[in-house]
């Protein structure tokens, strides 16, 4: 018996198939996300979309039901915050790839991050850094690719020592990788420990504001280069490029290279980079005297013995030749220096603790200075100083990383001494034929032996953050002169330095967040400032008398940071106050100096009080596909409270603004940068300080990925030919002029990549 189907029924059932056709069309799809730099799954990580929530599997995996139109906003504390547009979830989905994401510095912290290397298929990270600055030969130079990063040039090509915030020497942590350092074995810092730095092994630069990377040391600011990532292969592969550059400004030619072989075990490659240079012309065509040579070479071995650990070793010989330095009495002959680097890392699972790291680094400088190259008459006397530097040290950290906290837990201990001592051959005069020789590092030596713990803890909308270190510090001098001793009744001191920084951050709406820091850290005076011994090293020509007895210096600081981020645009602001009592300081004595052209003797003491404030400004705006824009500026305000004056050395307001293009589906990009630096007029009277004119730059650069493996790039700076120099730039010795820049300079680059 056939039964009828009434009319409403028929439409009743169609409605049933329909919606079961739906409910099988929209069955939930995947997306996969991996961290960019280890390829690991990223697990727990929080989702909302459409209604739809959430958090990835072991895998990395997370499932939603797409919905066009709608965004996927994602959340990790070790990751941050981000959201992907509707055409980019469905290409995801589509192309069925995993999805990388960077993971976060020290969640929370004011941090700015520069990228080197990057694929260049990734326009918003390929213009984060120029290429140009990639294979310089100094990596304080590429600093300044910040505005709130810049640097004490005695040279003008070589050894830019980094000041960020008003803050040097050793007031600042510059590291590789948390931990290796150099110091400078030359007395006058020709050859700081940024000017160590292998760049081609860089993968990126961390700059941490303020004394909150607590992790790294007793610093009140940390610049960390982060290594290159080892690349692992199913297959043994051979990899590698190579990058030329010509400056026509001082026949200026780079040159570096890599070639490694991997396997899915082993990572292992040789570097090697070389850059030389002849004076160059400023912007009214006076010739800088600025000859440099420069080169490093490189080995390194990444081992993966199981999928829970890994062991590396890299060793660096870095090497410099003939390096002009006009405002000291001086230069650069050779610099020679070691650098060693040992690294095992263990993958713990089902356990409280993730991983356990431990690090041992090695550092030796080899530096010679003298004044045989200087163009002197009449010649009164001949001066050498050869000097050596070590650092040595080792870590070991604990670390637990998951969605909502990050724990690290560890202990560490870092060496540095100095030894040599300078010679001084008297031509003509009464003490004509003697030879005199001085001791100004007497083998000083600093052990640092820490304690230290971080942790992180995400609620919701809001991220609390907490770290602490306690460092037990010694110095002593292990070949005292005895004017010093008669001068000090001991030379070996011992301190307890604690440190204490707390942040937290909530988010006010999708779009808004802010971020308050607080810290309380102090710091021992260093080699220079305890053991050095009648030597001019500062920004005027007394000479300088260290003072093992002084107390350390302590940063009261307060960071808080306002961000907004839109799809298509983000801003941020970062204000700082910082407040430092026991501020370590060199005022002037009665003290005879061991020089005759010296004006005296300047001793290292504990000034009194200082107050500094500022900020920094972040803009970026993909305005097009094809068009983006981003402006950055820093300014620091800094008195001397104690001597009643503006600190010194204190660099003036830096403005960036730069428009980027990019066409033919990123294989051509170009920037066209700008850059106003105002005058500053806020100096120092006890050290003569100079008022500085403002000045302006533009720069252009363009480039072209011919194919896969072959990149070319043009570029020119200063376009306009102006005639300035840079606030911190110290002067000419015989003229007391600054160091005038390069003016109007092309260059070309050519990249090949297998």
């Amino acid at each position: 018996m056939i039964h009828s189907i009434t009319m409403p029924k028929a439409i009743l059932l169609l409605l049933a198939v329909l919606i079961g056709l739906s409910a099988y069309a929209q069955k939930k799809e995947k997306l996969k996300f991996l961290d960019a730099d280890t390829k690991e799954p990223i697990v727990g990580l929080y989702y909302q979309y459409a209604k739809q929530s959430g958090a990835s599997n072991e895998s990395g995996e997370i499932e939603l039901y797409f919905v066009e139109g709608e965004r996927l906003v994602l959340s990790h504390i070790n990751y941050g915050k981000w959201q992907l547009k509707s055409n980019e979830i469905s290409e995801a989905l589509k192309s069925n790839e995993p999805l990388l994401r960077t993971k976060h510095i020290e969640i929370l912290q004011p941090v700015s991050v520069i990228s080197l290397r990057p694929n260049l298929a990734e326009k918003d990270e390929q213009l984060s850094l120029n290429d140009t600055e990639k294979i310089h030969h100094d990596a304080g130079a590429i600093l300044s690719i910040n505005p709130a990063i810049n640097a004490i040039r005695k040279s003008p090509a070589f050894g830019f020592d980094p000041v960020m915030r008003g803050f040097k020497y050793d007031q600042l942590n510059v590291v590789i990788d948390g931990l290796q350092s150099a110091n400078a074995a030359c007395p006058n810092r020709m050859d700081p420990g940024s000017s160590q730095i292998m760049l081609n092994q860089i993968k990126k630069v961390e700059i941490l504001k303020g004394p909150h990377a607590l992790r790294y040391g007793n610093a009140f600011g940390t610049i960390n280069f982060v290594s290159e990532s080892p690349l692992f292969t199913p297959e043994v592969a051979l990899h590698g490029r190579a990058s030329a550059l010509y400056e026509t400004n001082g026949n200026v030619i780079r040159n570096e290279a890599k070639v490694g072989l991997t396997s899915a075990q082993l990572n292992t490659g040789i570097l090697f980079s070389y850059s030389e240079g002849s004076d160059y012309s400023d912007g009214n065509g006076e010739r800088v005297a600025s000859d440099f040579l420069r080169g490093s070479i490189g080995a390194y071995l990444h081992y993966k013995p199981s999928a829970s650990d890994l062991l590396s070793f890299t060793v660096n010989r870095n090497f410099a030749r003939d390096v002009d330095f006009p405002t000291l009495g001086m230069d650069l002959r050779t610099d020679d220096t070691w650098m060693i680097n040992s690294e095992y890392e263990h993958q713990f699972k089902s356990r409280f603790f993730t991983k356990w790291v431990n690090k041992a680094y090695y550092t030796k400088v080899d530096h010679l200075m003298d004044n045989l190259l200087k163009p002197l008459d009449p010649r009164m006397m001949n001066a050498s100083t050869p000097a050596e530097t070590e650092n040595y040290g080792y870590r070991s950290e604990l670390q637990k990383l998951s969605a909502r906290e990050q724990i690290f837990l560890g202990v560490d201990y870092k060496a540095e001494s100095a030894e040599g001592k300078r010679e001084r051959e008297f031509l003509m005069g009464p003490n004509a034929g003697m030879r005199v020789y001085d001791n100004p590092w007497q083998k000083g030596k600093i052990d640092k032996f820490s304690v230290f713990s971080s942790y992180a803890y995400q609620l919701n909308k809001s991220s609390i953050h907490a770290s602490a270190r306690i460092e037990y510090n010694r110095g002593q001098s292990l070949d005292t002169e005895e004017n010093f001793n008669d001068f000090y009744n001991e030379t070996s001191v011992n301190q307890i330095n604690p440190a204490l920084s707390l942040g937290f951050k909530t988010e006010i709406n999708d779009n808004l967040s802010t971020a308050l820091w607080l810290a309380r850290v102090q710091r021992s005076a260093g080699l220079t400032e305890r053991y050095i011994n009648y030597f001019a090293v500062g920004m005027d020509p007394y000479e300088l008398l260290g003072n093992p007895g002084l107390s350390p210096e302590k940063n009261n600081q307060m960071d808080w940071i306002i961000s907004y981020d839109e799809s298509n645009w983000q801003a941020e602001v970062n204000f700082f106050a910082s407040y430092l009592t026991d501020y370590i300081g060199a005022e002037k004595t009665a003290l005879q100096p061991k020089l005759m052209n010296s004006p005296g003797v300047r001793q290292f003491v504990n000034i009194g009080e200082v107050f500094k404030s500022g900020f920094e400004f972040n803009f970026n705006h993909l305005i097009s596909e094809n068009f983006s824009q981003s402006a950055q500026l820093a300014y620091t305000y800094a008195d001397n409270l104690t001597w009643e004056e503006p600190l010194a050395e204190i660099a003036p307001l830096d403005i960036r603004y730069s428009v980027a293009t990019n066409f033919i589906e990123n294989k051509w990009q170009s920037n066209l940068n700008f850059r106003f630096v105002d005058r500053q007029n806020r100096v120092s009277t006890e050290f003569a300080e100079s008022e500085t004119p403002s000045f302006y730059l533009v720069d252009f650069e363009s480039s072209f990925k011919l194919n896969s493996n072959w990149q070319i790039k043009v570029g020119a700076n200063n376009i306009f030919n102006q005639t300035y120099y840079e606030h911190l730039n110290r002067p000419i010795l015989t003229s007391g002029e600054k160091i005038f820049a390069p003016g109007r300079n092309f260059y070309s680059m050519l990249v090949f990549k297998f």
